[in-house]
């Protein structure tokens, strides 16, 4: 293989691709898909699928023995690997999207001979806090930064707690910017029947940094006329079960229909989206963990549905405050519950706002981002 075969190769490694859902699994693989279209030779790394039927892709996938979590037992089986195939890796481009292969190659990147010719990372938001916290992971995060060839990141939020956490990367930075999924589908919205309730629909892991609770607290402290027009729909899996525990505590308190639907496969998803009137995910920051974009803010705003959230991250990159939806601060319940009451009252506004977020979900592709990266 000569020289521009091999940095013509991408080696997109990844803990956190199909079978897995989420933002970063998203991500990683879109920007794999559209790295093909950039005329790239891209195989991607990936853990194991745990029984899965596995997709049809565009690209080679090479499936590894290992969990896709960031124990040692996924890291050190991942260093295997990569010293396994060293000579493959060195003169290609190889591509981390996520934390948990970077963390394999700070432990390995002190050997010049697991060093690639061409380095490309992405951070999203949480794990540069979780590298800067972590007195033994932080000099080796600085190293890693420090010699990679380019770093993308979601948003403008994103990189600037880069920088700001990890100087030497300030112009290594490309901002490459979330999309829908390139087989995301709509299904035309219909009009709602005079008697429907006014469904307020959160999508997003049950956890306390997607802030459900929060926004049924908002939802529980709504006046009768407005919550007795409503339900609220709660979809995702649980992932913290005691925090799920009080979300269905609070639940069998509030004077409105609660509607728990675990994970749903793609085609359910839309149709639940269809159904729904509102979009609220209130995320807030939670130790170290942010919400550095949102890429699920762009999916209901393609659904034509107006968004509620906190002003918190890179949240308003993903929605126009007045425009696409309503910002509140975090931590003023009272705004929060006022800007729910503002739209279950005024369906003029609720199809403003969802047209609107309609067009500015498509503003932006993966092949965009993608020729940003690598291009």
């Amino acid at each position: 293989m000569n020289s521009s075969e091999s940095t013509n190769t991408l080696f997109l490694i990844t803990h956190e691709f199909y079978p897995k859902r989420g933002g970063i699994a998203t991500f990683t693989e879109e920007m794999a898909k559209a790295s093909v279209g950039l005329g790239m030779d891209v195989e991607v790394w990936a853990q194991k699928t745990n029984g899965n039927p596995e997709k049809s892709w565009p690209f080679r996938i090479r499936r590894m023995p290992l969990k896709g979590t960031h124990d040692l037992s996924c890291q050190f089986r991942l260093a295997y690997q990569l010293i396994k195939s060293r000579r493959k890796l060195r003169n290609a481009t190889v591509y981390l999207p996520e934390p948990g292969p970077m963390l394999t190659l700070m432990l390995l990147q002190r050997f010049h001979a697991f060093r690639p010719k061409h380095l490309v990372l992405t951070f999203h938001g949480s794990e540069i806090l979780k590298f800067y916290r972590n007195p033994l992971i932080r000099p080796m995060a600085s190293r890693l930064i420090g010699y990679a060839n380019r770093i993308s990141v979601l948003s403008r939020f994103t990189r600037d707690l880069l920088v700001t956490h990890f100087p030497e990367s300030k112009d290594k930075i490309l901002v490459t910017p979330g999309a829908l999924r390139s087989d995301f589908a709509v299904v035309n919205h219909k009009p709602a029947p005079e008697t429907k309730k006014t469904i307020v629909l959160t999508v997003g892991r049950i956890h306390p940094r997607k802030g459900q609770l929060i926004t049924l607290e908002a939802l529980r402290a709504l006046a009768p006329r407005f919550s007795q027009q409503i339900e609220y729909w709660v979809v995702g899996s649980s992932t913290k079960p005691a925090y799920q525990k009080a979300l269905a505590d609070l639940a069998k308190t509030c004077g409105f229909p609660v509607r728990f639907f675990g994970d749903l496969p793609d085609e359910e998803l839309a149709r639940v989206y269809d159904r729904a009137d509102i979009f609220a995910m209130t995320s807030v920051d939670h130790g170290s963990s942010v919400e550095g974009f949102g890429l699920v803010y762009l999916e209901a705003a393609a659904h034509r549905l107006p968004v509620v959230a906190h002003q918190v991250g890179g949240v308003s990159e993903a929605i126009v405050d007045g425009v696409t939806g309503l910002l509140v601060p975090p931590d003023h319940p009272a705004q929060l519950t006022a800007a729910f009451e503002k739209l279950i009252s005024d369906p003029a506004l609720r199809q403003s706002l969802g047209k609107a977020g309609h067009t500015w979900a498509r503003r932006t592709n993966w092949q965009q981002s993608a020729q940003v990266l690598f291009g």
